[in-house]
């Protein structure tokens, strides 16, 4: 069942505890006079997490659904939410525009960003950062400038049933997750992410995954990820693939040198 909660001026934290993956997929309602709601969910939570933003306010009044990359816990409720608010447009990357919904079935608005493009929601304001291959190649982050909130998709990911806010040091588990996972290639990538990040300072980080973390948690996780491999090493959800030594016989420094 999703739970929603405020957890900045007129943001609202969708979410919802998935045991057999182990970590909270969360979707984020910004309440304005031209509301968005950033991530959907996978298809199947679509009824919860309508039921979710119900609570706030009524969908149809919803103006951008943002789908920082195409995965199904990003997006797999979109067309449902655009079908039932008739001003909605989808907002994604531009190349998540052009190598996704080119090809898919979908025939709804759709406007692709490019980094540093803005929207005027009322109060707030976001600013889009394009941040390709953290984690896939469309993907997009979004900073909303006046609660100085950023919304990072699957970056800063906590394992586990976390609370609203997290304020404790899970920056190694944090790493040891993504890992596991596999969920991103490479690490410079998201090195530079991370300094552009640290630049923006921001007063929020809004993972998907986990709990939202406040200015004085944020810096637990930057460093983190400059001191613990956090990289894809061989592993598949847990799963060593073949052709690839195992966990421990591996080089943490290898996409560090």
């Amino acid at each position: 069942m999703a739970r929603i909660e405020e957890v900045a001026k007129g943001i609202y934290r969708i979410c919802t505890f998935e045991p057999g993956f182990g970590i909270s997929v969360n979707q984020f309602l910004i309440g304005d006079e031209c509301p968005a709601l950033i991530h959907t969910g996978m298809f199947p939570m679509y009824e919860d997490v309508r039921g979710a933003v119900a609570e706030v306010m009524d969908p149809k009044r919803l103006a951008y659904v943002v789908v920082p990359h195409f995965e199904a816990d990003e997006c797999g409720g979109m067309d449902r939410f655009v079908e039932e608010a008739p001003e909605a447009v989808l907002a994604c990357g531009e190349a998540g525009a052009m190598i996704n919904l080119s090809g898919w079935d979908y025939s709804g608005p759709v406007r692709g960003f490019r980094d540093g493009d803005t929207v005027d929601l009322g109060e707030h304001k976001l600013r889009f950062m394009e941040t390709p291959h953290v984690h896939h190649w469309d993907s997009m982050m979004v900073f909303e400038e006046n609660t100085g909130s950023l919304f990072p998709a699957d970056l800063f990911a906590q394992p586990g049933d976390q609370p609203p806010i997290v304020r404790e040091n899970l920056g190694k588990e944090a790493c040891e997750m993504s890992r596991e996972v596999g969920i991103f290639a490479a690490e410079w990538p998201v090195l530079k992410v991370v300094d552009r990040i640290e630049e923006l300072a921001p007063s929020w980080i809004h993972p998907m995954h986990g709990g939202s973390l406040p200015r004085e948690a944020i810096h637990y996780y930057l460093d983190a990820l400059r001191n613990e491999p956090f990289a894809f090493d061989g592993r598949l959800f847990g799963r060593t693939l073949p052709g690839f030594p195992a966990p421990a016989e591996a080089d943490p420094t290898l996409e560090r040198s």
